[in-house]
């Protein structure tokens, strides 16, 4: 029995093969405890999710890199304004490297100029930012590796609310044109002399 705090615990140690663990969470705020408890949630998923699959990529913004060099090598193919629709899709996935360097302090666009120069390089595709020193190196060399399914799942989920935007702003367009035939009053209300018909009290008095 071990006491933390104002509360005494109990602690069994050293069992061969335990079926379940605690993970015991202290923080001087209850607000800093819930937010320890959910990143632990969230690590404990990612791992999870990597258990189950068995499929791993390289982190640090590295495959959100090569797949928008792949999307801007084919859209060279595709004419049109799609075209244009996939550079800009490949230009919404480096939203990711673009995040680390700002959150690491680094300017992101020397970040994102480093790795595009990177990822043309032969055997590149694995290369990231590393946040701890700024540097551009192969992630998963180093370690840094994340689950396929939460890229894949990240991916689908952004291009779904893109696409609903989307939509909504043609209801929204749609819904500003105008169409006759309705039969409602002219603009500026009714004509002169048809105001309170109600009960005919609008008529002229007849003789």
């Amino acid at each position: 029995v071990v006491k933390i705090g104002d509360d005494e615990m109990t602690f069994v140690k050293e069992c061969k093969d335990p079926k379940s663990v605690s993970i015991l969470v202290r923080g001087g705020t209850e607000h800093i405890v819930d937010e320890i408890e959910r990143s632990l949630e969230d690590a404990l998923g990612v791992v999870t999710t990597a258990i189950k699959d068995q499929k791993i990529v390289a982190g640090g913004g590295a495959p959100e890199a090569e797949t928008a060099k792949g999307l801007r090598e084919y859209a060279k193919t595709v004419g049109g304004r799609e075209q244009l629709a996939i550079e800009a899709f490949a230009d919404s996935l480096e939203v990711i490297p673009r995040a680390l360097a700002e959150n690491a302090g680094l300017d992101p666009i020397d970040v994102i100029v480093a790795i595009r120069s990177k990822h043309e390089e032969k055997g590149g595709a694995r290369f990231g930012l590393d946040v701890n020193d700024g540097k551009i190196k192969d992630m998963a060399a180093e370690g840094v590796i994340e689950p396929l399914r939460v890229k894949i799942q990240a991916v689908d989920s952004a291009s779904e609310v893109a696409v609903m935007i989307l939509r909504i702003d043609d209801v929204i367009q749609a819904s500003g044109l105008g169409g006759g035939g309705g039969g409602g009053m002219p603009p500026g209300g009714m004509p002169p002399g048809m105001g309170g018909m109600g009960g005919m009290g609008g008529m002229p008095p007849m003789m």
